[in-house]
């Protein structure tokens, strides 16, 4: 009798499996069978797949090719999975095609300005922002941490290293607004782009810069020789 893959060892699930190594540990079969999620009674998922890729022999290329009615006379697959590994190979062909996204470059606090000011501008509130950044300055994730009052905004420290790491980032920058336009940093700004600061030095993350944004200009910590 076969077992199905929830009967499996949870070591050689192919969804635990990618969780715990990354998608790049599991083989073709293996991720097609998440993609169509059962088998037949005869055979599990993975099993399925291995003998319809054998059949191509193992080349993506080729699974891609065939059409909607020669993956249906495999036992255990209907139409909904069919389509499913269809646009899963066509998906794949359009990735292949794709140029890389053109990741934006925040090496300046003007860069960061023009970056963050289209977002802040109509602010009437302060926000507070952390640019995630890989160590060429481009622009992994950018994100809102915190949103207070008219006068001040609290950021947890702890949430901005989390997300530094969880992001692969190597760089950081704090940006927040000030709807008053005023661009002097008041005591608040100053203790948290220290508090920031040690955090990062800590955690071997380079910290760029803290800017304040308002609707006519910014100041730059870093410019101001503060970081």
């Amino acid at each position: 009798m076969k077992l199905s893959i929830k009967d499996w060892d949870e070591a050689d699930m192919p969804r635990e499996k990618l969780e715990r190594l990354g998608a790049e540990a599991l083989s073709n079969a293996e991720l097609l069978a998440i993609l169509i999620g059962s088998g037949s009674i005869k055979e599990s998922a993975v099993d399925l797949m291995k003998r319809v890729m054998s059949d191509c022999n193992n080349n993506l290329n080729t699974l891609g090719k065939l059409t909607i009615t020669d993956l249906m006379k495999y036992n255990g697959v209907g139409p909904a999975k069919a389509i499913t590994i269809l646009a899963a190979c066509e998906l794949g062909k359009r990735r292949q095609a794709e140029k890389p996204e053109e990741r934006v470059k925040l090496d300046s606090a003007l860069a960061i300005y023009k970056e963050m000011h289209p977002v802040m501008q109509d602010l009437d509130v302060e926000e507070g922002w952390v640019l995630l950044m890989n160590q060429n300055f481009k622009l992994i994730k950018k994100m809102c941490i915190s949103r207070g009052g008219l006068t001040e905004t609290a950021i947890d420290v702890r949430v901005i290293i989390k997300q530094a790491i969880m992001s692969n980032a190597t760089v950081i920058a704090l940006c927040h607004n000030h709807p008053s336009g005023g661009l002097r940093p008041s005591g608040a700004d100053d203790s948290l782009t220290n508090k920031v600061k040690d955090a990062c030095n800590l955690m071997r993350l380079f910290f760029l810069d803290h800017v304040i944004i308002t609707d006519g200009g910014y100041y730059s910590y870093s410019e101001e020789g503060r970081t």
